[in-house]
């Protein structure tokens, strides 16, 4: 593992933002084609409402559900190895300092620069009818090399009188191979801050399997309109997390496999997109990866909706909203901690956002999150002393500036995509004053290519 100094993290982001500034300076309008881009001969604001970034159009969704294999480049950018590089580094105002132990070595309690992370990108097609996209990121807060989001795909069509779409997902991430902008893994905000103090209770699904776990799933798309997907995880190995750079003391331990399902429904009329879906997972996890005090339980079960406005890409209108309600019978933790009682708790989470693009160059988005719960031990379930209600609520304004990725952009080494965010608490971790309530100010820089 290598380790870097406060002064050799600020140094490589210097050298970032250099890079960055340099090349918008030389080049107003540039291309970015990385290697999706190269294989299919469209420019990145074909797939992207924002010309860059995880938000899809009509043509990103089929891309992805045909298995990362359409074509359609020429010449030898399209000949190229499926293969992309990122950066991400970011400045960071908390409305308060951070209490002591609660950052990494080398970081100050307010006011960080950071290089977030570093990715290296197999993404495209592989053989035939076979695709992934595959990530290796080298985490700069952790200061670890991990493997990140990885979904490999085999995609096939049936020559019926309906379009008729099949396909498997491998992945290592529930919702990661998801079509849809609603759901976890691809939603809002697409970028975050490592060095600052957010809201600590969210739903297993919603990020609490990470590269963690390994799955497959079955899934189709029936002409073009109903959407299946049915599949489950299981947990890797503690040598496998070690060799995948995910390995430490917080991770997860599936006890068995993990069914995960997805239903959704879409439409298109006239550039009036709508989809309206269900997904849900279900867990039986050893918490501390510990055997002999039984399982805890959770059931997870969660709404989606999505409206896209795409008729005139000069003015892309969105909204997105999830709802996600999680039972969860703690049984194994409480034994752990010393109490052999079994009460039930749950989790809801809502979730919301509005963007508006111009031009898919400029966006703005504001977010809305609302997270409430039973009393009980859901923020950390063996400190049962002090349980409390996992409340929060808290609102997300973020500006973006993409200057690269269209049609009328030449130069195709990269894209480039800066951000202003604000998260605004009104409450967090059940409380609505003091210490817990710290809103955030962040200036991010993402390029790839």
């Amino acid at each position: 593992m290598l380790i870097f100094c406060k002064n050799a993290r600020n140094m490589r982001f210097s050298a970032v933002l250099l890079f960055t500034l340099t090349i918008t300076l030389i080049s107003s309008v540039a291309h970015a084609l990385p290697s999706f881009s190269r294989q299919t001969g469209e420019s990145c604001s074909a797939c992207h409402t924002q010309s860059f970034g995880p938000n899809l159009t009509t043509l990103g969704r089929e891309f992805k559900l045909g298995g990362y294999t359409m074509g359609g480049g020429k010449g030898l950018a399209a000949k190229a190895p499926a293969v992309s590089g990122m950066i991400m580094g970011s400045f960071t105002n908390n409305q308060k300092d951070l209490a002591d132990g609660t950052l990494a070595p080398g970081y100050n309690k307010n006011n960080n620069f950071s290089f977030d992370e570093a990715s290296l990108f197999y993404a495209g097609k592989i053989y035939d009818r076979v695709g992934a996209f595959s990530q290796i990121t080298y985490n700069g807060y952790e200061d670890i090399l991990e493997m990140d989001n990885t979904d490999i795909r085999f995609a096939d069509q049936l020559d019926l009188d309906i379009p008729f779409t099949y396909g498997v997902s491998l992945n290592n991430n529930p919702t990661v191979q998801d079509l849809w902008n609603s759901t976890p893994v691809w939603g809002f905000p697409y970028a975050e801050s490592a060095v600052s103090q957010g809201a600590g209770s969210t739903a297993l699904i919603d990020g609490g399997l990470g590269s963690q776990v390994g799955g497959a799933s079955l899934y189709t798309m029936i002409n073009n309109l109903l959407f299946v997907e049915a599949g489950a995880y299981g947990s890797f190995s503690s040598s496998s997390q070690r060799a995948f750079g995910i390995a430490a003391p917080d991770r997860l331990a599936l006890n068995g496999s993990s069914p995960y399902w997805r239903v959704a429904l879409q439409q298109d009329f006239k550039g009036h997109y709508f989809e309206v879906g269900h997904f849900g997972l279900t867990a039986d996890l050893l918490p501390g990866r510990v055997n002999g005090f039984g399982a805890d339980q959770y059931t997870d079960i969660a709404f989606d909706a999505t409206y896209q406005y795409l008729a005139n890409p000069r003015h892309i209108f969105e909204v997105k909203s999830t709802y996600i309600y999680e039972d969860q019978k703690l049984s194994a933790s409480r034994l752990q901690a010393g109490d052999p009682s079994n009460p039930r708790t749950y989790l809801n989470t809502f979730k919301v956002n509005l963007a508006y693009t111009f031009d898919q160059t400029y966006g703005i988005t504001f977010a809305y999150n609302h997270v409430d719960g039973s009393k009980g031990p859901i923020i950390d379930p063996t400190d049962l002393a002090n349980a409390a209600k996992p409340n929060s609520q808290y609102f997300t304004t973020e500006l973006v500036y993409v200057p690269f990725g269209k049609d009328s952009s030449h130069l195709y080494l990269m894209n480039l995509r800066t951000s202003l965010q604000y998260i605004g608490y009104t409450k967090a971790n059940g409380q609505s004053s003091g210490d817990q309530l710290n809103n955030v100010f962040m200036v991010n820089g993402w390029l790839a290519f």
